[in-house]
């Protein structure tokens, strides 16, 4: 978790104990590191042959602003890669802009 950039949390959501442990792994990296929103990334995995729902999963509500894709390999593999590189372009961004931060603080 040190020096984390990121963080990515799959999860099945027919199974409500996922949805607790989701709060956990959030609150360990919030108090570990300070990362943003865009630097978190839900991805809603469903087993093959379970039904896919269109909606968000019930999370809590401070993890409602976190970005949440449904997976399902099966059917939308091609879906999946998509978001896991706009994902990982604004981990990407985010880090290069706080490296940016870093070296005009010290050149000032």
């Amino acid at each position: 978790m040190k020096d984390s950039s990121g963080v990515v949390i799959i999860f099945n959501p027919d199974v409500p104990s996922h949805l607790k442990e989701i709060e956990t792994w959030h609150s360990m990296f919030i108090s570990s590191q300070s990362l943003q929103d865009n630097q978190y990334l839900l991805i809603a995995h469903h087993k093959p042959g379970s039904e896919v729902e269109d909606g968000r999963p019930p999370l809590a509500s401070h993890l409602s602003r976190l970005p949440v894709i449904q997976s399902n390999l099966e059917e939308e593999p091609e879906d999946v890669r998509r978001a896991f590189c706009r994902y990982l372009g604004n981990v990407v961004n985010t880090m290069s802009e706080n490296r940016e931060r870093e070296e005009m603080s010290i050149i000032t």
